[in-house]
């Protein structure tokens, strides 16, 4: 079992408020990831989880027990860290054995998890190694690996993949997910990386200034998100913002349309512009279209897109592609009856 409940949960550091009231249930054997922009909160919240923390207020639940002054030895969860953690002068072998060891596992037993886990994650190779002989994804493998032996209820990832090259985080991301198909247990995990949270979540929960913005699945959150800062934090490229009034002394509402929803005609569209700069990636390119009222839009267009700097472009979007944001950046949604309704964090 791996269930967690934040029930009320704060954290401060003297006047400071990191972790403003908060409540959350993570179900028993999802992969859940906190994201959000740098100094949010997300790293402090899965410290507390782990009870590397104090909780400055409020209760966290581990299978519907009361762990919030529980020591972390004892909450039954592992823990992997941006840095890896590892021991240099131990071999993986005895990097991966040091829990069980603390915990006077029977040699025998220790032997077998550790073979289990080195098959699981291509290491049997390496055992004899030292993690200075270890590549970046190796080295990080181990460090799942020593979790993984202990059998957790959930393992903790601190932005695990950060150290690593592109390439290597794309294939890391990929061994992770695929390690939760495995163990179907518990993962809390937490990144910046807007992208790695819309490829590995079963659901996302957005970190900002210390509150839970939204909690949902990836298609959720792009295709409904409560507000504009969600909205704009979920999706890559990022969604485009432009300001609007009805009237010259309404207050300044906005509407937001993704590079993807925004498509380029020939004949008079919404929005005209010039091509700024033109990024051509092979599968597609990225336009930045700067418009004759001095806004920018970003336009994902076809690989084989012809535009280059300085090209005149009419701009469009379905209706239904656009959404709109009031005065304080909730999004506005159209219900049944034609009025509107603003769905909250």
């Amino acid at each position: 079992m791996g269930s967690i409940t934040l029930k009320q949960v704060t954290k401060s550091f003297g006047d400071v408020n990191v972790i403003k009231p908060l409540d959350l249930h993570i179900r028993d054997g999802e992969f859940i990831v906190f994201v959000g922009p740098s100094g949010c909160g997300k790293s402090t919240l899965l410290r507390m989880i782990a009870g590397l923390e104090d909780t400055s207020s409020g209760t966290i639940e581990i299978d519907g027990n009361d762990a919030t002054s529980t020591p972390p030895a004892k909450r039954g969860l592992a823990m992997v860290f941006q840095s890896y953690a590892l021991y240099p002068h131990m071999s993986v072998r005895n990097n991966i054995a040091f829990p069980l060891k603390r915990a006077k596992v029977a040699p025998k037993v220790i032997e077998e998890k550790i073979s289990s886990a080195a098959k699981m994650l291509n290491l049997t190779d390496y055992l004899d190694r030292k993690p200075g002989q270890l590549s970046g994804g190796q080295r990080q493998r181990v460090a799942i690996g020593r979790a993984i032996v202990r059998q957790p209820s959930a393992f903790l990832f601190d932005e695990p993949l950060s150290n690593l090259d592109a390439s290597l985080r794309v294939n890391m991301r990929l061994e992770i997910s695929e390690l939760h198909q495995r163990l179907d247990t518990t993962m809390i995990y937490v990144t910046h990386d807007q992208v790695e949270a819309m490829t590995m979540a079963d659901r996302i929960a957005v970190f900002n200034g210390g509150i839970i913005e939204q909690v949902g699945t990836p298609l959720e959150l792009y295709q409904t998100p409560v507000n504009r800062f969600v909205a704009g934090f979920i999706g890559s490229p990022k969604m485009n913002f432009i300001d609007v009034k009805a009237q010259p002394n309404d207050a300044t509402r906005s509407i937001g349309v993704r590079p993807e929803h925004l498509k380029i005609t020939t004949e008079k569209g919404r929005w005209s512009g010039k091509v700024g700069v033109a990024e051509h990636l092979g599968s597609e390119t990225f336009l930045h279209v700067h418009l004759d009222n001095g806004d920018t839009l970003t336009v994902k267009a076809d690989g084989d897109c012809a535009l280059s700097h300085g090209d005149a472009v009419n701009l469009t979007a379905a209706k239904d592609k656009i959404m709109r944001f009031d005065e304080k950046g909730i999004t506005i949604y159209k219900n049944a009856a034609g009025g509107s309704e603003a769905k909250t964090a």
